[in-house]
């Protein structure tokens, strides 16, 4: 694993030595120490042990390893979109989405010091939902693994021209001065995180509503994608996302990733998926689970 500057190295050790004593109680999460995946393992999971991760892969792969229970990674924000590389690495991981959780962002502008600041690193996400309140400031954003890893970065270098983006927990980690706060352009900011398990949860067992989730790629003929998506209108299913990645470098090979409203074992599921499969390859359940938040 690659490491974090200084400042959040103690931090994290610590961290993961009380998850390595407890992994039933382990959540994994990329980031350094306050990180807004920190947060959000708290707030889904109260009495968890959050455990850092350098990178979605490391956080994945510990629970993969059976060194944590599970894992909650950010998968798409309302001002920004998708978070980069999470359609490539789901699908890949072995491991099944088995809850969900939704949580307000908002950042906040530290250093050392109160400025001026020629530059604010932090993660793209967060340079991307705060970048026009950098460019009015006249802040160049430059990228960072991970918001509180940038933090801890301002503080172990001292550098009064340069700040960090990242959760208000972090200045308070890394006692470093609160320039501004909420600082992101839309204010109604809003993450989706899922949590991922090694054993997917049984459909029949989900009471209430519930979503699922699965890629697939559609066959070579024409109007696939119409034939593969139309037994969901016709059944009245309904599709709250549907995203197409390239898969290769051809650029002929094109996966989807989709959500529903509904689980295995609902009539109209089972038809839409069983038509999908007629003008699909490669369907992929990556997971069936409760719905935290009512989509309308």
């Amino acid at each position: 694993m690659q490491s974090y500057p200084a400042p959040a190295l103690a931090l994290a050790e610590e961290m993961n030595r009380a998850a390595a004593a407890d992994p039933a109680r382990a959540v994994s999460f990329q980031g350094a120490p306050g990180a807004n995946s920190h947060i959000a393992a708290l707030r889904h999971d109260p009495n968890c042990l959050p455990m850092p991760c350098y990178s979605f892969a490391d956080a994945i792969d510990a629970v993969r390893d059976g060194l944590a229970d599970r894992a909650i990674i950010p998968i798409e924000n309302s001002a920004n979109g998708r978070v980069a590389d999470i359609h490539f690495l789901l699908p890949e991981s072995g491991l099944s989405i088995t809850g969900e959780h939704f949580m307000p962002i908002t950042h906040t502008l530290m250093a050392v010091g109160k400025g001026p600041f020629m530059a604010a690193i932090s993660h793209t996400q967060a340079l991307g939902q705060c970048r026009g309140w950098l460019r009015k400031h006249g802040i160049v954003p430059m990228e960072y693994a991970d918001t509180a890893g940038a933090a801890a970065k301002v503080a172990q270098d001292r550098d009064p021209t340069v700040a960090a983006i990242a959760p208000p927990l972090a200045a308070k980690l890394y006692d470093l001065d609160v320039v501004a706060e909420a600082i992101e352009d839309e204010h109604d900011n809003m993450t989706r995180f899922v949590i991922l398990s090694r054993a997917p949860l049984d459909p029949a067992e989900i009471e209430g509503p519930a979503m699922t989730t699965f890629v697939f790629a559609v066959r070579n003929i024409p109007a696939a994608l119409y034939k593969a998506l139309g037994g969901f209108a016709t059944n009245g299913v309904n599709m709250t996302k549907l995203e197409s990645y390239q898969e290769g470098a051809s650029f002929a090979a094109t996966r989807f990733f989709c959500d529903i409203v509904g689980k295995p074992g609902d009539p109209a599921v089972d038809l839409s998926l069983e038509e999908l499969g007629f003008y699909s390859k490669n369907l992929r359940l990556l997971g069936c689970y409760p719905m935290e938040r009512e989509r309308t």
